[in-house]
Protein backbone atom coordinates (compact mmCIF):
# COMPACT_ATOMS: atom_id res chain seq x y z
CA UNK A 1 0.00 0.00 0.00
CA UNK A 2 1.32 3.44 -0.92
CA UNK A 3 2.81 5.16 2.13
CA UNK A 4 1.39 8.60 1.25
CA UNK A 5 -2.12 7.21 0.90
CA UNK A 6 -1.90 5.15 4.08
CA UNK A 7 -0.65 8.09 6.14
CA UNK A 8 -3.31 10.42 4.76
CA UNK A 9 -6.13 8.01 5.53
CA UNK A 10 -4.74 7.25 8.99
CA UNK A 11 -4.41 10.94 9.87
CA UNK A 12 -7.97 11.77 8.73
CA UNK A 13 -9.36 8.81 10.65
CA UNK A 14 -7.40 9.69 13.80
CA UNK A 15 -8.58 13.30 13.71
CA UNK A 16 -12.22 12.22 13.36
CA UNK A 17 -11.93 9.80 16.26
CA UNK A 18 -10.51 12.58 18.45
CA UNK A 19 -13.46 14.84 17.62
CA UNK A 20 -15.97 12.08 18.32
CA UNK A 21 -14.35 11.20 21.64
CA UNK A 22 -14.38 14.88 22.64
CA UNK A 23 -18.18 15.03 22.77
CA UNK A 24 -18.04 13.85 26.38
CA UNK A 25 -15.85 16.86 27.19
CA UNK A 26 -18.41 19.18 25.61
CA UNK A 27 -21.05 18.15 28.14
CA UNK A 28 -18.85 19.47 30.96
CA UNK A 29 -18.83 22.97 29.41
CA UNK A 30 -22.60 23.35 29.24
CA UNK A 31 -22.64 26.13 31.87
CA UNK A 32 -19.53 27.96 30.69
CA UNK A 33 -20.03 31.12 28.54
CA UNK A 34 -19.91 29.97 24.94
CA UNK A 35 -17.84 32.76 23.41
CA UNK A 36 -15.43 32.86 26.32
CA UNK A 37 -14.86 29.12 26.12
CA UNK A 38 -14.16 29.35 22.38
CA UNK A 39 -11.76 32.26 22.90
CA UNK A 40 -9.82 30.34 25.55
CA UNK A 41 -9.78 27.13 23.53
CA UNK A 42 -8.56 28.61 20.26
CA UNK A 43 -6.26 31.15 21.88
CA UNK A 44 -4.49 28.41 23.85
CA UNK A 45 -4.34 26.18 20.77
CA UNK A 46 -2.68 28.96 18.73
CA UNK A 47 -0.04 29.40 21.45
CA UNK A 48 0.61 25.66 21.58
CA UNK A 49 1.05 25.54 17.80
CA UNK A 50 3.64 28.34 17.68
CA UNK A 51 6.66 26.17 18.68
CA UNK A 52 5.80 23.75 15.86
CA UNK A 53 6.07 26.42 13.17
CA UNK A 54 9.75 27.40 13.43
CA UNK A 55 11.45 24.30 12.08
CA UNK A 56 14.80 24.18 10.31
CA UNK A 57 14.52 24.08 6.54
CA UNK A 58 11.00 25.53 6.47
CA UNK A 59 10.03 29.05 5.35
CA UNK A 60 9.49 31.60 8.09
CA UNK A 61 5.77 31.75 9.00
CA UNK A 62 5.82 35.56 8.92
CA UNK A 63 7.15 35.55 5.35
CA UNK A 64 4.47 33.09 4.23
CA UNK A 65 1.68 35.12 5.85
CA UNK A 66 2.92 38.35 4.27
CA UNK A 67 2.51 36.79 0.82
CA UNK A 68 -1.18 36.07 1.38
CA UNK A 69 -3.62 38.16 -0.61
CA UNK A 70 -6.58 40.02 0.87
CA UNK A 71 -8.86 37.38 -0.61
CA UNK A 72 -6.94 34.60 1.14
CA UNK A 73 -7.12 36.45 4.47
CA UNK A 74 -10.85 36.82 3.95
CA UNK A 75 -11.11 33.09 3.33
CA UNK A 76 -9.23 32.36 6.56
CA UNK A 77 -11.57 34.65 8.51
CA UNK A 78 -14.56 32.91 6.93
CA UNK A 79 -13.10 29.49 7.76
CA UNK A 80 -12.75 30.45 11.43
CA UNK A 81 -16.21 32.04 11.58
CA UNK A 82 -18.11 29.29 9.75
CA UNK A 83 -16.15 26.08 10.21
CA UNK A 84 -15.13 26.63 13.83
CA UNK A 85 -17.12 29.23 15.80
CA UNK A 86 -20.29 28.95 13.72
CA UNK A 87 -20.24 25.16 13.78
CA UNK A 88 -19.87 24.96 17.57
CA UNK A 89 -22.51 27.65 18.12
CA UNK A 90 -24.96 25.90 15.79
CA UNK A 91 -24.52 22.57 17.58
CA UNK A 92 -24.99 24.22 20.98
CA UNK A 93 -28.10 26.08 19.81
CA UNK A 94 -29.56 22.97 18.19
CA UNK A 95 -29.18 20.92 21.35
CA UNK A 96 -31.26 23.43 23.31
CA UNK A 97 -34.41 22.26 21.54
CA UNK A 98 -33.32 19.00 19.94
CA UNK A 99 -31.75 15.79 21.12
CA UNK A 100 -28.02 15.54 20.32
CA UNK A 101 -28.68 12.90 17.66
CA UNK A 102 -30.49 15.44 15.45
CA UNK A 103 -27.52 17.73 14.65
CA UNK A 104 -25.38 14.61 14.50
CA UNK A 105 -27.52 13.18 11.70
CA UNK A 106 -27.30 16.41 9.70
CA UNK A 107 -23.53 16.65 10.20
CA UNK A 108 -23.28 13.05 9.02
CA UNK A 109 -24.43 14.24 5.58
CA UNK A 110 -21.32 16.42 5.18
CA UNK A 111 -19.39 13.85 3.09
CA UNK A 112 -22.11 13.97 0.42
CA UNK A 113 -21.97 17.75 0.04
CA UNK A 114 -18.17 17.85 0.09
CA UNK A 115 -18.04 15.08 -2.54
CA UNK A 116 -20.10 17.36 -4.80
CA UNK A 117 -18.81 20.86 -3.99
CA UNK A 118 -15.05 20.25 -4.05
CA UNK A 119 -14.95 18.68 -7.53
CA UNK A 120 -17.28 21.35 -8.95
CA UNK A 121 -15.07 24.10 -7.51
CA UNK A 122 -12.08 22.46 -9.20
CA UNK A 123 -13.87 22.29 -12.55
CA UNK A 124 -14.42 18.54 -12.68
CA UNK A 125 -17.26 16.12 -12.18
CA UNK A 126 -17.98 14.45 -8.84
CA UNK A 127 -16.75 10.87 -8.64
CA UNK A 128 -19.55 8.32 -8.57
CA UNK A 129 -17.66 5.98 -6.26
CA UNK A 130 -17.04 8.73 -3.72
CA UNK A 131 -20.65 9.95 -3.94
CA UNK A 132 -21.98 6.44 -3.32
CA UNK A 133 -19.55 5.90 -0.47
CA UNK A 134 -20.53 9.26 1.06
CA UNK A 135 -24.19 8.24 1.00
CA UNK A 136 -23.27 4.97 2.70
CA UNK A 137 -21.34 6.87 5.38
CA UNK A 138 -24.32 9.18 5.95
CA UNK A 139 -26.70 6.23 6.32
CA UNK A 140 -24.28 4.60 8.74
CA UNK A 141 -24.02 7.78 10.82
CA UNK A 142 -27.82 7.96 10.98
CA UNK A 143 -28.00 4.32 12.05
CA UNK A 144 -25.46 4.87 14.83
CA UNK A 145 -27.20 7.93 16.24
CA UNK A 146 -30.84 7.38 15.38
CA UNK A 147 -33.26 10.31 15.18
CA UNK A 148 -34.29 12.25 18.25
CA UNK A 149 -37.04 14.70 19.12
CA UNK A 150 -36.73 18.23 17.79
CA UNK A 151 -38.60 21.31 16.62
CA UNK A 152 -38.18 23.79 13.78
CA UNK A 153 -35.42 25.71 15.55
CA UNK A 154 -33.52 22.49 16.20
CA UNK A 155 -33.64 21.57 12.52
CA UNK A 156 -32.58 25.06 11.40
CA UNK A 157 -29.56 25.11 13.70
CA UNK A 158 -28.71 21.53 12.74
CA UNK A 159 -28.56 22.65 9.10
CA UNK A 160 -26.23 25.42 10.27
CA UNK A 161 -24.02 22.81 11.91
CA UNK A 162 -23.94 20.90 8.61
CA UNK A 163 -22.89 24.07 6.79
CA UNK A 164 -20.11 24.59 9.32
CA UNK A 165 -18.81 21.05 8.93
CA UNK A 166 -18.79 21.35 5.14
CA UNK A 167 -17.16 24.77 5.31
CA UNK A 168 -14.37 23.46 7.53
CA UNK A 169 -13.19 21.32 4.61
CA UNK A 170 -14.30 23.22 1.49
CA UNK A 171 -13.23 26.73 2.54
CA UNK A 172 -9.79 25.47 3.55
CA UNK A 173 -8.89 23.83 0.23
CA UNK A 174 -7.40 26.90 -1.57
CA UNK A 175 -5.34 28.04 1.45
CA UNK A 176 -4.08 24.63 2.56
CA UNK A 177 -1.38 24.46 -0.09
CA UNK A 178 0.31 27.85 0.50
CA UNK A 179 0.15 27.61 4.30
CA UNK A 180 0.47 23.93 5.06
CA UNK A 181 -1.43 22.10 7.83
CA UNK A 182 0.44 23.55 10.82
CA UNK A 183 0.49 27.20 9.81
CA UNK A 184 -3.11 26.99 8.59
CA UNK A 185 -4.23 25.52 11.93
CA UNK A 186 -2.33 28.12 13.95
CA UNK A 187 -3.59 31.03 11.84
CA UNK A 188 -7.27 30.08 11.91
CA UNK A 189 -7.06 29.36 15.66
CA UNK A 190 -5.67 32.84 16.30
CA UNK A 191 -8.37 34.38 14.09
CA UNK A 192 -11.08 32.33 15.81
CA UNK A 193 -9.85 33.47 19.24
CA UNK A 194 -10.15 37.12 18.16
CA UNK A 195 -13.58 36.58 16.60
CA UNK A 196 -14.80 34.75 19.72
CA UNK A 197 -13.59 37.59 21.93
CA UNK A 198 -15.41 40.18 19.84
CA UNK A 199 -18.56 38.04 19.87
CA UNK A 200 -18.35 37.59 23.62
CA UNK A 201 -17.94 41.31 24.28
CA UNK A 202 -20.91 42.12 22.07
CA UNK A 203 -23.22 39.48 23.56
CA UNK A 204 -22.12 39.03 27.18
CA UNK A 205 -20.00 42.10 27.85
CA UNK A 206 -17.12 41.89 30.30
CA UNK A 207 -18.56 38.69 31.78
CA UNK A 208 -18.00 36.66 28.60
CA UNK A 209 -15.13 34.84 30.32
CA UNK A 210 -14.71 33.63 33.90
CA UNK A 211 -12.38 31.41 35.88
CA UNK A 212 -13.33 27.83 34.97
CA UNK A 213 -13.92 25.11 37.52
CA UNK A 214 -11.51 22.19 37.69
CA UNK A 215 -13.68 20.07 35.41
CA UNK A 216 -14.17 22.92 32.94
CA UNK A 217 -10.45 23.66 32.91
CA UNK A 218 -9.64 20.02 32.10
CA UNK A 219 -12.25 19.99 29.33
CA UNK A 220 -10.94 23.25 27.82
CA UNK A 221 -7.36 21.98 27.96
CA UNK A 222 -8.40 18.74 26.27
CA UNK A 223 -10.20 20.60 23.50
CA UNK A 224 -7.31 22.99 22.95
CA UNK A 225 -4.33 20.64 23.17
CA UNK A 226 -5.76 17.41 21.79
CA UNK A 227 -8.85 18.08 19.67
CA UNK A 228 -7.66 21.39 18.18
CA UNK A 229 -3.85 21.20 18.00
CA UNK A 230 -3.43 17.51 17.20
CA UNK A 231 -6.83 17.04 15.57
CA UNK A 232 -6.64 20.05 13.23
CA UNK A 233 -3.09 19.35 12.09
CA UNK A 234 -3.82 15.67 11.50
CA UNK A 235 -7.02 16.51 9.63
CA UNK A 236 -5.42 19.00 7.27
CA UNK A 237 -2.37 16.79 6.72
CA UNK A 238 -4.69 13.94 5.81
CA UNK A 239 -6.72 16.20 3.52
CA UNK A 240 -3.51 17.37 1.89
CA UNK A 241 -2.59 13.79 1.02
CA UNK A 242 -5.88 12.20 -0.10
CA UNK A 243 -8.07 15.21 -0.98
CA UNK A 244 -11.03 16.82 0.74
CA UNK A 245 -13.62 14.44 -0.72
CA UNK A 246 -12.00 11.32 0.68
CA UNK A 247 -10.84 12.90 3.92
CA UNK A 248 -14.38 14.03 4.74
CA UNK A 249 -15.57 10.44 4.42
CA UNK A 250 -13.73 9.78 7.66
CA UNK A 251 -15.97 12.30 9.47
CA UNK A 252 -18.42 9.42 9.58
CA UNK A 253 -16.18 8.02 12.31
CA UNK A 254 -17.16 10.94 14.58
CA UNK A 255 -20.54 9.49 15.68
CA UNK A 256 -18.98 6.01 15.85
CA UNK A 257 -16.28 7.24 18.25
CA UNK A 258 -18.90 9.13 20.25
CA UNK A 259 -21.05 6.01 20.53
CA UNK A 260 -18.08 3.89 21.59
CA UNK A 261 -16.99 6.30 24.33
CA UNK A 262 -20.45 7.23 25.62
CA UNK A 263 -20.81 4.08 27.78
CA UNK A 264 -17.52 4.92 29.53
CA UNK A 265 -19.10 7.98 31.14
CA UNK A 266 -22.59 6.53 31.47
CA UNK A 267 -24.18 8.83 28.88
CA UNK A 268 -25.24 6.20 26.36
CA UNK A 269 -25.06 2.60 25.25
CA UNK A 270 -23.56 0.69 22.35
CA UNK A 271 -25.95 -1.85 20.93
CA UNK A 272 -26.86 -3.67 17.73
CA UNK A 273 -27.90 -0.50 15.87
CA UNK A 274 -24.61 1.23 16.72
CA UNK A 275 -22.65 -1.83 15.60
CA UNK A 276 -24.57 -2.03 12.30
CA UNK A 277 -24.10 1.70 11.66
CA UNK A 278 -20.41 1.42 12.43
CA UNK A 279 -20.08 -1.33 9.82
CA UNK A 280 -21.86 0.83 7.23
CA UNK A 281 -19.56 3.78 7.97
CA UNK A 282 -16.52 1.52 7.73
CA UNK A 283 -17.68 0.09 4.41
CA UNK A 284 -18.37 3.56 3.00
CA UNK A 285 -14.96 4.83 4.05
CA UNK A 286 -13.20 1.78 2.63
CA UNK A 287 -15.01 1.99 -0.72
CA UNK A 288 -14.77 5.73 -1.20
CA UNK A 289 -11.15 6.05 -0.10
CA UNK A 290 -10.02 3.27 -2.45
CA UNK A 291 -8.76 1.08 0.38
CA UNK A 292 -10.36 -2.00 -1.20
CA UNK A 293 -8.84 -1.38 -4.61
CA UNK A 294 -5.17 -1.23 -5.48
CA UNK A 295 -6.00 0.91 -8.51
CA UNK A 296 -7.96 3.30 -6.30
CA UNK A 297 -5.02 3.69 -3.91
CA UNK A 298 -2.62 4.32 -6.77
CA UNK A 299 -4.89 6.97 -8.32
CA UNK A 300 -5.22 8.77 -5.00
CA UNK A 301 -1.46 8.69 -4.48
CA UNK A 302 -0.69 9.83 -8.03
CA UNK A 303 -3.15 12.69 -7.89
CA UNK A 304 -1.83 13.82 -4.51
CA UNK A 305 1.73 13.75 -5.83
CA UNK A 306 0.79 15.72 -8.91
CA UNK A 307 -0.85 18.72 -7.26
CA UNK A 308 1.00 22.00 -7.57
CA UNK A 309 -0.03 25.62 -7.28
CA UNK A 310 -0.28 27.23 -10.69
CA UNK A 311 1.77 30.48 -10.74
CA UNK A 312 -1.09 32.36 -12.46
CA UNK A 313 -3.83 31.07 -10.17
CA UNK A 314 -2.96 31.81 -6.56
CA UNK A 315 -6.47 31.17 -5.25
CA UNK A 316 -7.07 27.72 -6.68
CA UNK A 317 -5.34 24.37 -7.13
CA UNK A 318 -4.63 22.89 -10.54
CA UNK A 319 -5.04 19.14 -10.60
CA UNK A 320 -2.81 16.92 -12.71
CA UNK A 321 -3.63 13.25 -13.03
CA UNK A 322 -1.70 10.13 -13.99
CA UNK A 323 1.70 11.79 -13.64
CA UNK A 324 4.84 10.62 -11.93
CA UNK A 325 6.32 12.97 -9.36
CA UNK A 326 9.99 13.08 -8.49
CA UNK A 327 9.61 11.61 -5.06
CA UNK A 328 6.83 11.48 -2.54
CA UNK A 329 5.58 14.78 -1.11
CA UNK A 330 5.00 15.24 2.56
CA UNK A 331 7.37 12.52 3.64
CA UNK A 332 8.56 13.12 7.21
CA UNK A 333 12.26 12.86 7.64
CA UNK A 334 14.17 11.07 10.33
CA UNK A 335 12.85 12.01 13.70
CA UNK A 336 9.76 13.76 12.37
CA UNK A 337 6.48 12.67 13.88
CA UNK A 338 2.87 13.37 13.03
CA UNK A 339 3.37 17.10 13.53
CA UNK A 340 6.69 17.20 11.65
CA UNK A 341 7.56 19.11 8.46
CA UNK A 342 4.81 19.33 5.87
CA UNK A 343 7.01 18.60 2.89
CA UNK A 344 10.62 18.26 1.75
CA UNK A 345 11.30 21.07 -0.70
CA UNK A 346 13.92 19.06 -2.55
CA UNK A 347 11.30 16.47 -3.48
CA UNK A 348 8.77 18.92 -4.90
CA UNK A 349 8.93 19.74 -8.59
CA UNK A 350 6.21 21.61 -10.51
CA UNK A 351 4.66 19.60 -13.33
CA UNK A 352 3.22 21.58 -16.24
CA UNK A 353 0.14 20.03 -17.85
CA UNK A 354 -3.51 20.73 -18.47
CA UNK A 355 -5.95 20.16 -15.61
CA UNK A 356 -7.63 16.78 -15.71
CA UNK A 357 -10.87 15.49 -14.30
CA UNK A 358 -9.37 12.85 -12.03
CA UNK A 359 -9.13 12.66 -8.29
CA UNK A 360 -7.43 15.41 -6.30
Amino acid sequence: MNVTYLRGASLAAFASVLVGASFTANSVLGDYPYAGGQALRYGLAALLLLPLLNRAGEPRPADVLRRLTARQWGRLALLAAVGMIGFNLAVLAAERSAEPAVPGVFVGCAPILVAVLVPLAAGRRPTRAVLGAAALVAIGAFTVQGWGQTDTAGIVFSVGALAGEVGFAVIAVPVLRPLGPKLLSATVCAIAAVESTVLGLLVDGAGFVRVPTTGEAVALLWQAAVVTVIGFVCWYRGMQRIGAERATLFSGLIPVAAALTAPLVGSGSYGLAQAAGSCLVGAGVAIGSGALSRRGRERVADSAAGVEDHPRHQSRVVVHRDMTAAGQPDQPGTGDGVLGPDALASQEQPVMAAPGDGHR
